[in-house]
């Protein structure tokens, strides 16, 4: 693998006390490059994480904004400093930060691509209403975008930080990377998924931020917004990149 792929690794975190210090000493077995932001955390994970001693960077504000307000903190930090890519890895544990090395694998044998990490939808401990979002989610997408993906929810992905969209476009909450992966497909970027393990706990140690009423409410809005996107926008677009074959 090529040593001077620039590249940083982003662990967006809320309240993951008891997972983080775990997560990121595994991932500093991968890689010094690592960028903690604290989405206005108040079960003392900061603390944590500076009794840890760990040399991570930590980027953090006090009150709680939502996962896409943090990624487009990370992402513009990561740009600053001249980062090509940025991998972002959940902070719950879920993700095995042993597995970066196969994304770095992805986007190093297709340079500019976004490597999605693609989970097994029956893994032991994974919630039926999860498999059951999860294969929504991967319908609605390729209707969207006619490319088919294995996994659009899982939030281990290789970002080519040159490729992605304004910004501003990033929602601010937990929809925010599914929009992420229909705005990338529509501008042209090559999307690779990459067989990833994962790690869901027994229910009673399970800890989830997501709302059921309200995420799944805003996540259907914002469906809704990506298809009627896609018949004006999104189609149209790829359609004249296959015709004049360029991106």
């Amino acid at each position: 693998m090529n040593g001077n792929l620039s590249y940083c690794v982003l662990v967006p975190v809320y309240n993951n006390a008891g997972t983080i210090v775990d997560v990121l000493q595994r991932a500093l077995a991968v890689t010094e490059q690592l960028i903690v932001i604290c989405d206005g955390c108040t079960d003392g994970t900061p603390e944590r994480i500076a009794e840890a001693a760990l040399p991570v960077q930590v980027l953090s504000y006090p009150k709680n904004k939502g996962k896409g307000a943090a990624l487009r903190l990370g992402f513009s930090y990561a740009r600053e400093r001249g980062y090509a890519y940025a991998i972002t890895v959940d902070a719950d544990g879920q993700h095995f930060p042993e597995d970066i090395p196969l994304l770095l694998a992805a986007i190093e044998a297709h340079p500019g691509a976004l490597a999605v990490g693609s989970r097994r939808l029956d893994a032991e401990n994974m919630p039926s209403g999860n498999t059951f979002a999860n294969r929504f989610s991967n319908f609605q997408f390729t209707v969207n975008t006619g490319v088919r993906l294995p996994d659009t929810q899982t939030g281990f992905r290789a970002w080519p930080l040159a490729e992605l969209p304004p910004l501003w476009l990033i929602p601010s909450r937990y929809e925010a990377e599914l929009a992420l992966l229909d705005l990338c497909a529509w501008r042209g970027v090559p999307l690779i998924p990459v067989p990833v393990r994962v790690h869901y706990p027994p229910k009673g140690e399970r800890i989830s931020h997501f709302r059921p009423f309200a995420d799944f409410s805003r996540i259907f809005i914002l469906n809704c917004i990506l298809f009627v996107t896609s018949l004006v926008y999104g189609w149209p677009r790829t359609l004249l990149r296959k015709i004049f074959c360029k991106k």
